[in-house]
């Protein structure tokens, strides 16, 4: 698999992968993390033009997406509860699949991984499927953060930085 920076021409596919996970979250007793306009496709193109959006392809096709961002999360400075530490860190946001290909998560987190700092990520308390692949790959919960819209995530974070 090959991860590589999302460009303007890869929309298409993209709100395909977004309609595909939101489908698979509706079916699996998530339907509120995303609900039918999550996530926006102004924010797709806001990552897109920051650099912050990636997507995955296997075999010249792209097979999921997700944005991988550096610096400080904003929805992230107020937790109910406490973050591992202060340092820098990456955070993982928008992650879709189209559900063809296992290990999508992995690649992520190697990804993400290679910029030396921590992970963070959050979830809605329904997406068994993200809580289960962020426990799996070592992100400890740390609490709760509120997002734009209002709702409530569980946050993690995972310490990746190299000593």
């Amino acid at each position: 698999m090959l991860v590589r920076r999302a460009t303007y021409d890869d929309l298409d596919r993209m709100k395909e992968l977004f309609a595909c996970a939101r489908a698979y979250m509706k079916k699996s007793g998530n339907p509120t993390q995303w609900k039918d306009d999550r996530p926006s496709i102004s924010i797709v193109v806001n990552d897109i033009a920051k650099n912050n959006s990636y997507v995955i392809e296997d075999d010249d096709r792209i097979v999921a997406t997700f944005a991988c961002i550096k610096g400080i999360e904003p929805t992230y400075l107020d937790i109910d509860g406490k973050w591992l530490n202060d340092d820098e860190y990456v955070t993982i946001h928008r992650v879709a699949s189209d559900g063809s290909r296992k290990g999508i998560f992995n690649e992520i987190i190697k990804y993400c991984g290679k910029f030396n700092r921590d992970i963070r990520i959050d979830t809605h308390k329904d997406n068994k499927t993200m809580i289960h692949l962020i426990e799996k790959n070592g992100f400890r919960y740390c609490g709760i953060i509120i997002v734009d819209d209002g709702t409530p995530r569980l946050a993690y974070q995972k310490l990746c930085r190299k000593y």
